[in-house]
């Protein structure tokens, strides 16, 4: 089960086109550092610039000085389809297959998972807006967004 406070929201940052993938598009306008666009830096998530055919990356979650959560990330291909690959707190990987995207937004979705099933990224200038959703405890559909921005 994946904890919505550790859950970092990640994205495939290749500046790769998959030919397997007709509909991926070039997503290394999200390598770098991105943080909580309020100002309280109380999220933070990394990304290197892709090479190899994959993407590395660690989020952290912060109460004021300490942290409180952390996950590390990873995108590569398998099968011809971008996948994320999530670690809260550095357990076992659970993987979400791109299911769409275009230009400056992306999703990746993986139905047999809890929470999330969805994780969507949409960029708006130097603005990330991400969300992830699926059911909550109570089965209602549950989402939560995210509003990043270039950290300093």
């Amino acid at each position: 089960m994946l904890k919505v406070k550790s859950f970092a929201i990640a994205l495939f940052l290749s500046s790769t086109t998959f030919a397997a993938d007709p509909g991926a598009t070039d997503l290394s306008w999200l390598a770098g550092r991105w943080c909580s666009a309020d100002g309280s830096g109380g999220y933070e998530e990394s990304w290197l610039q892709p090479r190899g055919g994959s993407m590395v990356g660690v989020a952290r979650e912060l109460k004021g000085e300490r942290m409180v959560s952390f996950e590390f990330l990873r995108i590569g291909e398998v099968d011809g389809t971008p996948t994320y690959f999530a670690q809260p707190g550095g357990r076992a990987p659970t993987a979400f297959k791109r299911s769409d995207g275009g230009e400056h937004w992306v999703r990746f979705e993986n139905p047999a998972n809890d929470f999330p099933q969805r994780i969507e990224y949409r960029r708006e200038g130097d603005l990330l807006n991400a969300e992830i959703s699926g059911p909550g405890r109570d089965g209602k559909p549950q989402s939560i967004p995210f509003a990043l921005k270039r950290c300093d």
